[in-house]
């Protein structure tokens, strides 16, 4: 493979090829013509307790396509979180100490 770097060809304009005109702009979705863009309120918003009861009405049908876990589930799940922080702590810890000891022996074989 060589080392070559392949450069693009340069593309040269002649003052003899036609150019385009620029495109044209329209206003699209001006059906009213006055240019506003926001869609028109058709109905009154609700009101602010109307909102919330609606929400709590949506939080509670979603809350019943929840599917919860078994009490077994959980406290399987809950023993193995458990095993593994112990496990790392413990495990984190011991490769502290020995980090420790060796640093104060290089600090007492360099003389400090």
């Amino acid at each position: 493979m060589s080392d070559e770097v392949i450069e693009p060809e340069a593309v040269e304009e002649t003052s003899d090829t036609p150019s385009s005109p620029p495109p044209v702009k329209t206003k699209t979705g001006t059906a009213g013509g006055d240019g506003d863009r926001r869609p028109k309120k058709t109905a009154a918003t609700p009101g602010l307790f109307a909102r919330i009861q609606q929400f709590l009405h949506d939080t509670r049908a979603e809350m019943r396509r929840v599917s919860w876990p078994g009490a077994n589930l959980v406290k399987n799940t809950t023993l193995i979180t458990l095993v593994a922080v112990v496990f790392f702590a413990l495990y984190l810890f011991a490769i502290d100490r020995v980090w420790a000891f060796l640093i104060e022996r290089l600090r007492t074989l360099l003389g400090g």
